[in-house]
């Protein structure tokens, strides 16, 4: 598994809730069945106000219609993403938009351990809120093991919270591939 993840970035403000990361008429979707499964990809942050959307002048699609991925690879976001219900579906579509990347000063709970113990998307602490610092559109690199998010279109840095004690689980694909690895459950 690759450290470092490089794309496009996509830009959302402050407390964006699992409902607008997948609304929730889209979660009759089975995960399990492929041609139903790509849909949560389709309506991934779906229900995100045109206004917020790729902030600052709003209106861009995270992913554009009448597809099922997204151009975008990590997620820029203010503080309090993945707020709301706790549906694990809502890291779960991101993964499946093609996002490898969430990048926020902070994270609802419940959201951030779906995402990790998932092995569905990685949830990288910011500093300060960098959605503030870049655009929709800027080409980035997360590196996870330095810690920084580089803007490679501005050549700005930015220093990252370590993942700490989930970097493990992260590595592995989740919390059942950690608990494979190290002998846990066959």
């Amino acid at each position: 598994m690759s450290h470092r993840i490089k794309g496009k970035a996509f830009v959302l403000g402050e407390n964006i809730d699992t409902d607008q990361i997948i609304p929730a008429e889209h979660l009759v979707y089975s995960l399990e069945k492929s041609d139903e499964k790509v849909l949560y990809g389709k309506y991934a942050l779906s229900g995100v106000p045109e206004r917020e959307s790729g902030l600052p002048g709003g209106g861009i699609p995270f992913t554009p219609p009448n597809a099922f991925e997204t151009e975008f690879q990590v997620i820029v976001a203010g503080k309090n993403f993945g707020c709301g219900s706790s549906r694990e579906h809502a890291p779960a579509a991101l993964q499946i938009a093609g996002a490898r990347a969430v990048v926020a000063p902070s994270y609802a709970r419940i959201f951030y351990r779906n995402a990790v113990d998932g092995g569905f998307i990685i949830p990288l602490e910011s500093e300060v809120d960098l959605s503030k610092e870049i655009s929709t559109g800027d080409e980035v690199e997360v590196d996870q093991v330095r810690g920084i998010l580089k803007n490679l279109s501005s050549d700005r840095q930015f220093r990252l919270k370590p993942l700490g004690d989930v970097a493990d689980i992260i590595s592995a694909g989740g919390i059942f591939g950690y608990a494979r690895k190290n002998g846990m459950m066959e």
